[in-house]
């Protein structure tokens, strides 16, 4: 060992890591360097204040004796283990909270989406059926009611929307579609409340609906708004 690299091994020899010839080697250079031998006094301090061992005896000669290295070693591993552990749990923790502040705004753990939302009235196109679809419309001067039906053609057949009003309930009723061979096609049901639509005291002014039916709009020859269960008749009937 030359006498620069065992400036160097000051600390090393401190915690008892040098090999046995380095060590004699170290202690050889020792008696006659006191830069080094001051540096080991100030190291034994050091390592006393580490793990609250006591100071580093002396060694035959004058010389220290290492510290007791491998209990100091021991803790200090474990100290730093105990550190580690602490950390991740502060950092398990901060994610929980927020984690939970996530949850209490209303968001999923890996979605960046929000809440979904309650369709829009009319979100399903019935509005703009109404609006684009062949309109027809109906009134009958027995029952009262009145209507309007709009259909529109599909490659399965029609898409039909219907706007009942006048009707009083309560009542089960459905929409058909009357081909030309006097079969019907179901297009929609309902149920109509006591106050029924768009007559003194009810809570709406029409009734809306949209249904389909297998049939083309060439080939329906009429609507009829039918009640359903005993006594069924003919509420409507709204030509094609």
């Amino acid at each position: 060992m030359t006498a620069p690299a065992a400036h160097v091994d000051v600390g090393a020899y401190a915690l008892g890591l040098l090999e046995e010839p380095d060590r004699r080697a170290f202690e050889a250079h020792l008696s006659s360097c006191l830069p080094c031998h001051e540096e080991l006094a100030a190291l034994s301090g050091v390592a006393a204040t580490l793990d609250g061992i006591g100071p580093i005896a002396e060694a035959p000669g004058g010389l220290p004796e290492p510290a007791p290295v491998p209990e100091l070693l021991h803790r200090r591993i474990r100290r730093e283990r105990r550190g580690r552990a602490t950390r991740a749990l502060a950092g398990a923790a901060a994610g929980l909270v927020l984690l939970a502040g996530a949850l209490g705004a209303g968001y999923t753990v890996g979605t960046d989406k929000p809440p979904a939302r309650a369709a829009a009235p009319g979100g399903d196109g019935t509005a703009a059926l109404l609006r684009d679809g062949r309109r027809v419309s109906a009134s009958d001067a027995g029952t009262g009611a009145s209507g309007t039906v709009a259909m529109q053609g599909t490659p399965w057949g029609s898409r039909v929307a219907l706007q009942l009003s006048r009707v009083r309930g309560p009542l089960e009723c459905e929409l058909v579609a009357v081909d030309g061979a006097g079969r019907a096609h179901t297009v929609a049901g309902w149920s109509v409340p006591a106050k029924g639509y768009g007559l003194p005291g009810s809570p709406q002014p029409r009734l809306t609906v949209q249904g389909g039916a297998a049939v083309k709009p060439s080939d329906i020859s009429r609507f009829e708004v039918r009640t359903l269960g005993a006594g069924s008749r003919t509420l409507l009937t709204v030509p094609a």
